[in-house]
C-alpha cells in the first residue's frame, strides 16, 4: 500500500501556519481529554485535533477493517497492535478525509463540530500505556563526552560500545507527558572527599535529550527481529527528555547501572510521528568504525534527518536556547537497537517504548545534556536573563523541540515541557 498521506502536494481544508510541525503530511497519533470529558484517540493538523472516535462512528473509516471501539479507547496499545497496514490505511483516509478536495466533512457542519477540536479544547494524555521502557547509549559523542571526563580520552568508549547498542532495563511507571511537573528526586550521593554516603537531595539535575521509538507487537519468546525488518514493528517516535541525578547515578551505577538517578521521571511529547510519516526524511546512518556481526548489518537508509533542540526557560523569564543536534547523528540506529534487544528471544510487545540514549552532535552547542555542555559544570552556561546554570536549578523548565524539513515540507514532533519543582513534600496524614 503506497503511503498517498505523504503527498507534498496535498493541502488541507483546515488552518495549517506557514511553519506548523503538523501540516496534513504529518497526522500523528495521540490520546487527549475533550470539553465533554471524554478520553479518545486523535490526531492534529495545525492547530485543529480531530477526534479519530467520532470520526469512526460516523462512518469515515468504512472499508478499512476496524473494530468499533479502536479508538474509543485512553491508550493507542489496541491500534498499534493492529499492524503497520492498518496505520497506513488510517493515515491515508484521515488525509483524503482533510484534503481541500474533499468537502464531505468541510461542509457537513453538524460532523465537524462533533470532530473537531480547538487545542485549548482539549488536554493532551499519555498516548500509549508503556509496558516496557529501554534506554540506550548509542550517540558516540555523548558516550567519548561522557567517557573522556571519567576515564580519560584513551578508554572513552568501554570495549563494547563499538560491538552493540548499550542498554538497561528502565522504569516505565515513571514516564509522563508534557506539562506534568518532575520534583526534584532525593537519594544517597558520595560528596567529593567523602568515605561514606550522605542521603539528600539531588544537586546535579540534568536532561538529556533523546527520542523515543513505540514499538508494535513483533516476536515470540525465543524468536528474534532481523535488523532489515525492524522498521515494520516500530510505530513512531516521540521527543523524550530522559531525566537524570547525575550524583545519584555516579554513586549507584557500579555495577548494575543506572537506577533511582534515571527512575524518577522521564517525560515524552504526546504525539507520536509514524516511520510513515517520516519515510522522505531518512538519511545513511554513520559508517562503523569497527566491523559488525552479520546480525546488526543493515541496509539502505535507517537514520531520521530531525533537528532537535533544548530550551531552559527559568522562572518568570525568557528561555536561552542551549542546544541543537540532530538524529541523523546517532550511530547505533533504531533497527539495529531493535535486533539487538529481540537477538536473544526478548519479546516485544505493543506500546513499548525505546530510548535511543542521548544525543550529541560533534560541536559543542550540540550536546545533548548539561553535563556535556558545562562539561561537569566547569562551564557555566548564561541565561538570557543573566543567571548561570551548571545543572538545572528549581523552577527552570526544560523545552524540546524537533522537526524534520525538506523540499518545503515539514514534519513535526511539537514539543515536550516540563518543570522541575524543589523536593517533594510529604503531607502528614
Amino acid at each position: 500500500m503506497s503511503i498517498s498521506a505523504n503527498n507534498p502536494d496535498r493541502t488541507s481544508w483546515l488552518h495549517v501556519g506557514k511553519n506548523s510541525d503538523f501540516p496534513i503530511q504529518n497526522i500523528p497519533f495521540g490520546v487527549f481529554l475533550t470539553r465533554d470529558d471524554i478520553i479518545t484517540i486523535g490526531t492534529r493538523i495545525g492547530d485543529t485535533a480531530i477526534d479519530l472516535g467520532a470520526l469512526h462512528q460516523l462512518g469515515y473509516f468504512e472499508g478499512i477493517p476496524l473494530t468499533d471501539d479502536i479508538f474509543l479507547q485512553d491508550t493507542l496499545n489496541d491500534f498499534i497492535a493492529d499492524g503497520r497496514k492498518t496505520w497506513r490505511a488510517v493515515r491515508n483516509r484521515i488525509a483524503d478525509i482533510f484534503d481541500s478536495n474533499n468537502t464531505a466533512l468541510k461542509n457537513n457542519l453538524k460532523h465537524k463540530e462533533i470532530v473537531c477540536f480547538r487545542l485549548d479544547e482539549i488536554e493532551m494524555q499519555l498516548p500509549v500505556q508503556v509496558g516496557d521502557y529501554t534506554d540506550f547509549y548509542s550517540s558516540l559523542e555523548h558516550a567519548t563526552n561522557v567517557g573522556t571526563m571519567f576515564r580519560g580520552a584513551d578508554n572513552a568508549l568501554m570495549p563494547n560500545w563499538l560491538h552493540i547498542p548499550v542498554g538497561y532495563h528502565g522504569r516505565s511507571s515513571s514516564i509522563i507527558p508534557s506539562g506534568i511537573p518532575v520534583h526534584r528526586p532525593q537519594g544517597q550521593t558520595l560528596p567529593d572527599g567523602a568515605t561514606e554516603p550522605v542521603f539528600g537531595p539531588s544537586k546535579l539535575i540534568d536532561f538529556e535529550l533523546e527520542m523515543a521509538f513505540i514499538t508494535t507487537d513483533a516476536n515470540d519468546l525465543g524468536e528474534s527481529i532481523p535488523v532489515n525488518e525492524a522498521e515494520e514493528y516500530i510505530f513512531g517516535l516521540v521527543l523524550f527528555n530522559d531525566w537524570s541525578a547525575r550524583d545519584i547515578q555516579k554513586w549507584e551505577y557500579v555495577p548494575l547501572g543506572p537506577f533511582l538517578a534515571k527512575s524518577f521521571a522521564s517525560s515524552m511529547s504526546p504525539w507520536i510521528v509514524t516511520l510513515d510519516a517520516l519515510e522522505p526524511f531518512k538519511v545513511e546512518s554513520p559508517k562503523p568504525i569497527k566491523p559488525l556481526l552479520p546480525y546488526l548489518k543493515s541496509k539502505g537508509k535507517k537514520g531520521y534527518d530531525i533537528s532537535l533542540e533544548v530550551a531552559i526557560r527559568p522562572k518568570d523569564a525568557k528561555e536561552t536556547i542551549v542546544s541543537k543536534s540532530n538524529f541523523k547523528y546517532m550511530y547505533w540506529n533504531m533497527s539495529q537497537q531493535l535486533a539487538h534487544h529481540t537477538i536473544n528471544g526478548c519479546p516485544i510487545n505493543s506500546g513499548d517504548m525505546m530510548g535511543s540514549g542521548t544525543i550529541s552532535g560533534p560541536t559543542e552547542d550540540s550536546y545533548g545534556s548539561m553535563l556535556e555542555l558545562t562539561w561537569r559544570g566547569e562551564k557555566p552556561l548564561k541565561m538570557k536573563d543573566g543567571t548561570e546554570r551548571k545543572f538545572i536549578n528549581d523552577y527552570d523548565t526544560v523545552i524540546m523541540r524537533g522537526h524534520c524539513e525538506k523540499d518545503g515540507t515539514r514534519i513535526g514532533f511539537g514539543e515536550v515541557s516540563t518543570q522541575l519543582l524543589p523536593i517533594y513534600n510529604q503531607k502528614k496524614k
